[in-house]
């Protein structure tokens, strides 16, 4: 059985009004949120967001200027690659490039990643090297022009670590 709102009367509209305080208290609460998105607007970074500006959606690259897209490639001793990067080892993408600065100035850090390889790849070829290679595609007006670098950041050899 459903139940039945009860009958108002002509005069009730049956709308809760908002005290003086409760008005206050609202507005002070809306202006200090603009506030905060109108300062992070003009002097946030992307480590403010969601009160700064998220630079990835709010500016735009140069259509001439270079793509540079990194990869984690492992190399075996048939001198075959290996791609590590993409989910291969555990780890994705956006966390690896968070790290490349460590990895960098870290090379060590490199067998971690194969070493993870080879527990996710048991029956694979064994690594002897891992490589972290930017790629650059040129780009004319926004448009690949079929030009494109590899230039290895850092490399790590493997043999006599295991």
């Amino acid at each position: 059985m459903v139940p039945v709102p009860p009958e108002r009367g002509p005069a009730e509209t049956g709308v809760l009004a908002l005290s003086p305080v409760g008005r206050r208290v609202r507005m002070a609460a809306t202006a200090l949120v603009l506030a905060l998105l109108l300062a992070g607007t003009v002097w946030g970074t992307d480590s403010d967001f969601p009160f700064g500006p998220f630079r990835m959606y709010s500016t735009r690259a140069d259509p001439n200027a270079p793509v540079v897209s990194t990869r984690v490639v492992g190399v075996t001793d048939s001198g075959a690659e290996v791609r590590l990067s993409g989910g291969e080892v555990g780890l994705r993408r956006a966390e690896f490039e968070g790290q490349l600065p460590r990895l960098v100035e870290r090379p060590e850090l490199l067998t971690l990643l194969a070493e993870s390889y080879a527990e996710h790849h048991p029956g694979a070829e064994e690594l002897v090297e891992v490589r972290i290679v930017q790629r650059r595609y040129e780009l004319a007006g926004g448009r690949r022009t079929g030009e494109a670098t590899d230039r290895v950041l850092v490399a790590q050899d493997l043999e006599g670590t295991a």
